[in-house]
């Protein structure tokens, strides 16, 4: 009996390790660049959003937005995946919220819902733009791991 409870306790945590891979990878049901080869995203604009090589060597703004998140302690709320916590998942709600409403969220909070407004944090503000880089990127499944490093030229 100890072995059989033992082998599905095994098999359940298998199932839960492969199932956690499986949906940080396939995030928004993008699919992965050739490895070494860079996935550039623009906006409505045509301006270069971001650029990401293996899923987590970034450009150096989206970099920037990267240590905006991480100086701002974004993740106390919303995970340290994006994956939220009290605060939504930014993977998810980025696929369908507009710039304008992030900059505006950012800027205004919504302290209704416990989300500060930003608009005294320079940091924060002086990286409006990198820091809506990096989260779209991640919401869009291009950029596959929440800790990313500088792509080097």
């Amino acid at each position: 009996m100890r072995t059989t409870t033992f082998a599905a306790a095994m098999l359940v945590l298998l199932l839960g390790v492969h199932a956690v891979a499986t949906a940080q990878t396939s995030q928004a049901g993008a699919t992965p660049a050739p490895a070494g080869q860079p996935v550039t995203r623009t906006d409505a604009a045509g301006k270069t959003l971001y650029t990401v090589v293996d899923g987590y060597k970034v450009d150096a703004n989206t970099m920037n937005g990267f240590r905006a998140w991480r100086a701002a302690a974004c993740d106390r709320c919303h995970g340290a995946n994006q994956q939220g916590l009290v605060g939504p998942s930014l993977i998810e709600s980025l696929k369908t919220l507009s710039k304008d409403d992030f900059v505006k969220t950012l800027h205004d909070g919504r302290l209704e819902k416990g989300m500060p407004s930003w608009q005294t944090s320079k940091m924060v503000m002086d990286n409006m733009d990198n820091l809506y880089a990096y989260l779209k990127g991640r919401s869009n499944g291009d950029i596959t791991r929440a800790h990313v490093e500088e792509l080097k030229p």
